[in-house]
């Protein structure tokens, strides 16, 4: 049957209106796409960053079973004097050959170390013989690196970790993984606090839920892995920021204006060298003080310093770099209790010339002290080792899950370009003071961290690059 249709009926229009743009959640979907986008592309740097963390983590517990024999010594009845091994080094390493520096035997069973700056070696590398401290006897002959003092093993595993054995360009490896590191670490936790707060079941987010299968299963697993490292990872990430070469000037140069500097001692003499009068500083070269290639000296300057304010056995003497500066002597203990006391005494009068006690470093300064010994594992000893490992595998072990739920979701499932990311848009349903929060903090971030806003800005090119293709491919479809 037939209707006719009133002329005055109101029909329903072509184009019907758009409902309201909805305000609330665009934060959560937001860091849930840099979260996506972030795990996806740094995810390979922060998980080879991780394993080889996890690695040199545990570093130094191996060193000391590898190098055993280098490193200790039976104890005996006798000691030689400190210039005494000295001598027995200088002769092994020959052509005049004088110690850039020395650690004595921190205790009994120890070795001495007695270290040579030689060509061939890398920066910040030494050539070290290792000396019974009781007989004299030659226990080892390696390259050291650096204050911590890593042997061959240490050392490869911590370059491989800062820089893959690339030199300074593999750096830029490093600092993507820590600076990404913790901005991932802070998006998911936040994350997992507005998951929390919608869970019926609170206990499913700190532990993993075994009802689930699949992506959620996975998921589960990643959250709650995720939140008991969260700390922990926020730590390593900034710690190892530090270390960095763009974000860590930036670090320093802050450190510098607030005065919050690690202190050094001033080891100028002021013209004051052996044979110089009260004028000698006016020009010309100083004399080198007289002590400085005498081995006996060694033994001198560390008993002026031990009456001053060295006062543990891990101590490194380091004679005067260039004519007209003194000796240190230097506290090198990173572990609990720290002791890094300082002492700068001249050669020839055995006079203190300055000295830095770790007692009256600022606040910041002690930190930054402490960050580095823990991220380096030689803060608590063992404890601190296994801490680190924990921490790292489990970053790795968070890295591995979300690629595999990304596989999940993984493009040939979804017809999607880079699998299924959280639906795009979440700054426009933002208010106004929301994007403004939004930019700001990415310039923020852009400039305090330079390797992220250089990534950020590839990330929402690829980001729009992919929302083009999409929409051209939903045009073509239709």
């Amino acid at each position: 049957m037939n209707v006719a249709v009133n002329a005055t009926t109101p029909t329903a229009p072509e184009h019907p209106p758009r409902p309201p743009r909805r305000r609330g959640g665009w934060l959560g979907q937001l860091l849930l796409r840099l979260h996506f986008y972030a795990g996806i592309l740094v995810g390979p740097f922060i998980l080879v960053a991780a394993l080889s963390g996890a690695l040199y983590a545990i570093a130094p517990t191996i060193e000391q079973g590898i190098y055993a024999h280098e490193l200790h010594a039976p104890v005996t009845a006798t000691r030689l004097s400190l210039g005494e091994q000295v001598t027995i080094a200088e002769a092994l390493v020959g052509d005049g050959a004088t110690p850039s520096a020395v650690r004595p035997a921190p205790g009994p069973g120890d070795t001495t170390r007695v270290m040579f700056a030689q060509d061939g070696l890398g920066p910040s590398e030494s050539r070290a013989i290792f000396i019974d401290p009781g007989t004299g006897e030659v226990r080892g002959d390696l390259t050291v690196y650096g204050t911590s003092g890593s042997l061959p093993f240490r050392t490869w595993v911590s370059n491989l970790h800062r820089n893959l054995h690339l030199g300074e360009p593999g750096r830029l490896y490093s600092e993507l993984a820590a600076s990404w590191l913790g901005i991932v670490v802070l998006a998911g936790t936040a994350l997992w606090i507005i998951r929390r707060r919608t869970s019926r079941a609170k206990k499913d987010v700190v532990r993993p839920a075994r009802r689930y299968t699949g992506y959620r299963r996975l998921l589960s697993l990643h959250a709650s892995i995720g939140i008991w490292i969260a700390l922990g990872a926020l730590f390593l990430s900034a710690t190892g920021i530090t270390w960095s070469t763009y974000a860590g000037a930036n670090i320093s140069n802050l450190r510098t204006a607030w005065d919050w500097a690690t202190p050094t001692v001033n080891t100028s003499l002021s013209g004051q060298a052996a044979g110089g009068g009260e004028h000698s500083h006016h020009g010309g070269t100083s004399a080198a003080p007289s002590g400085t290639g005498d081995p006996a000296t060694f033994d001198a300057v560390l008993a002026t310093a031990q009456r001053v304010n060295i006062d543990t056995g891990l101590i490194q003497i380091t004679p005067p770099r260039k004519p007209g500066t003194a000796w240190v002597v230097q506290e090198i203990r990173r572990e609990y209790p720290t002791e890094a006391d300082a002492v700068a005494i001249d050669g020839s009068t055995l006079k203190v010339v300055d000295r830095v006690d770790f007692a009256d470093f600022s606040l910041p300064a002690k930190l930054a002290t402490w960050g580095i010994a823990i991220h380096m594992g030689t803060m608590f000893g063992l404890a601190n080792q296994i801490v680190m490992f924990l921490i790292a595998v489990g970053i790795a072990t968070l890295v591995v899950l979300g690629y595999l739920m990304w596989w999940k979701r993984r493009p040939t499932r979804t017809n999607a370009l880079v699998g299924t990311p959280p639906r795009r848009g979440a700054l426009r349903r933002a208010p106004w003071w929301g994007i403004a929060a939004v930019v700001a903090s990415a310039l923020f971030l852009g400039l305090w961290l330079p390797l992220v806003g250089y990534t950020l800005t590839a990330f929402v090119l690829i980001d729009l690059a992919i929302g083009w293709v999409h929409r051209t491919r939903v045009r073509t479809e239709v």
